[in-house]
């Protein structure tokens, strides 16, 4: 059985690997294990995209004629290697017209850190943030995908880590992906 994620706020009687149901409880949900909880990467597709912190553009995007927004989620357990693999897997997705990736057409990519792809709202009406990783080790790992797009060639924009950020795009499509490793 996998090992259970410690969780205090939903479920903590399945922090015991022996009490952890194999199938839906009563209640309709499965333990959510430490497995479960991946990297996220929301992509949008777009045919402009740009970030602002404190009336100052921090980046923007004017793809010709399309490119990708990417809200990063980071948890607990990601690490290089799971950082590696989306950041591949982001520019070589085939989501842009004619089934073509941002590597086949130079497609710009502005990347915003996300950690609320990372709300737990299974109790109650304020959401849980739990899941997602402190900013010691998120902001290192968000700059490491940033980087690692482009070691493989893209031109990446980005947003500023932890800041009140207004993002603006024109999503085309609308074309939205989730992708988790």
């Amino acid at each position: 059985m996998n090992e259970q994620c410690h969780r205090t706020d939903i479920h903590s009687e399945w922090s015991d690997p022996a009490t952890a149901p194999t199938t839906a409880s009563r209640c309709g949900r499965t333990p959510v294990t430490c497995e479960d909880r991946t990297m996220r990467v929301l992509l949008q597709r777009v045919t402009s995209a740009r970030v602002t912190v404190d009336d100052e553009v921090t980046g923007r995007i004017e793809p010709n004629p399309q490119g990708l927004v990417a809200l990063v989620g980071i948890t607990h357990t990601d690490d290089l290697t799971t950082v590696k693999a989306l950041a591949d897997k982001t520019w070589r997705l085939r989501i842009l017209d004619g089934e073509r990736s941002a590597a086949d057409l130079n497609a710009p990519i502005l990347v915003v850190s996300q950690f609320t792809l990372y709300a737990d709202t299974a109790k109650g009406r304020r959401p849980s943030w739990n899941s997602a990783a402190p900013r010691p080790h998120a902001e290192p790992l968000v700059d490491a995908f940033v980087d690692e797009l482009r070691a493989l060639g893209a031109t990446v924009a980005t947003g500023r880590f932890g800041a009140d950020m207004r993002v603006e795009l024109t999503n085309d499509g609308p074309v939205t992906v989730m992708l988790e490793i």
